[in-house]
């Protein structure tokens, strides 16, 4: 019993995953959303990658002609852009790691690419190798932090570009339809509720100025960088992710994106505020220290709850849970109050919507130095 109730689970959580991709690229597909096209899919992107690396994992679950549609080329990436997800808790980078890809690849390869073009010196200074897309005034994205999640090495996308990106979508949502991803019928994603003139990708700037006055200032461009990023991340979870939607009653994979984002973000900055390799201004430990010693933090991170955010990552049970106590036929397969005793799945919406809309107004008050 206790195996066709974890199987189920994985089963379900691949497939829930999957209809959502193909509802997603539904709505985006609409003709009033097309500003959104050459934004949307590269915040998404990593969470993608998360249902196809880790469905690729479950040959047991899944039919053997999906796993046939990734080269080896492509699950490498995916593999990458999955991992990207992790950010400070990488457990090949760490922090160390993390900003010495930032530094020396994808700082280099955007400013070897973009600058230095014009054939004039005098106008060089207005050359820009940072791109920042905005939705309602909020950064959700740039062009250095998609680069980061792609799983793509940043001079080889710089150097193939788009029909190379095209390629690459284009086995997702292979896999994604033979995952059971269809674009026919279902209710509206997020997307069918954004405001399309909403979106600004023509903020652009010279990286070296921009990332030496936001957060920490000039001393720490490379972890600047990196929580540009991490203020992206929460951004598009708290503006995009939600909309006109209730957080009380999420669908499964509107869920697991936004509780993913505020976790590992959550996460990685506390091992930023507790290491000290990494000095900080005390303005900058500040706001650290209100964002993960919220008490809505505290209850999300707090390691009991560990397995939690492990299911929604990788479709499986923990052992020690009691498969009695699962339920199929709700959205979080009824986990919320195993591992959160004091909040039902609804309560527990509303607490991850707090401290998502909290979180992502201290990066950004911070962000703005």
């Amino acid at each position: 019993m206790a195996s066709s109730i974890a199987d189920a689970v994985i089963e379900q959580g691949i497939a829930r995953d999957a209809l959502f991709v193909g509802r997603f690229l539904r709505d985006l597909s609409e003709p009033d959303k097309a500003p959104l096209y050459g934004i949307l899919p590269f915040c998404v992107i990593p969470y993608f990658s998360l249902f196809v690396y880790e469905a690729n994992l479950k040959p047991n679950h899944i039919d053997p002609a999906v796993r046939a549609e990734l080269s080896q080329d492509a699950e490498e990436i995916i593999a990458r852009s999955r991992h990207s997800l992790k950010l400070f808790e990488d457990t090949h980078r760490w922090i160390a790691g993390q900003i010495d890809y930032f530094n020396n690849e994808i700082l280099p390869a955007h400013s070897s690419h973009f600058l230095g073009n014009t054939r004039l010196s005098i106008a060089r200074f207005l050359e820009t190798d940072l791109g920042i897309y905005c939705y309602d005034g909020r950064i959700i994205s740039t062009t250095h932090s998609a680069t980061f999640h792609l799983g793509i090495e940043p001079k080889q996308l710089l150097t193939a570009g788009g029909p190379y990106l095209v390629a690459l979508f284009e086995r997702y949502g292979r896999f994604f339809r033979k995952l059971g991803a269809t674009m026919d019928s279902g209710p509206d994603t997020f997307v069918a509720h954004l405001d399309a003139h909403k979106i600004d990708g023509g903020r652009n700037k010279r990286a070296a100025k921009y990332y030496a006055r936001v957060f920490n200032g000039k001393e720490n461009p490379a972890i600047n960088g990196l929580l540009v990023g991490f203020q992206g991340i929460v951004n598009f979870a708290d503006g995009l992710v939600a909309a006109d939607t209730d957080v009380r009653n999420l669908e499964y994979t509107a869920f697991k994106i936004r509780y993913m984002a505020l976790y590992t973000v959550l996460a990685s900055l506390r091992k930023l505020h507790d290491d000290a390799n990494y000095p900080l201004s005390s303005r900058s430990m500040g706001f650290i220290k209100s964002i993960i010693d919220s008490p809505e933090a505290q209850a999300i991170t707090v390691r009991s709850a560990k397995p939690f955010r492990n299911t929604l990552m990788h479709y499986n049970l923990h052992t020690r849970l009691d498969v009695s106590k699962v339920n199929l036929g709700e959205s979080l397969f009824g986990l919320v109050p195993e591992y959160f005793p004091d909040h039902d799945a609804q309560t527990f919406g509303t607490l991850v919507d707090t401290c998502i809309r909290e979180t992502a107004s201290a990066l950004n008050e911070w962000a703005a130095g």
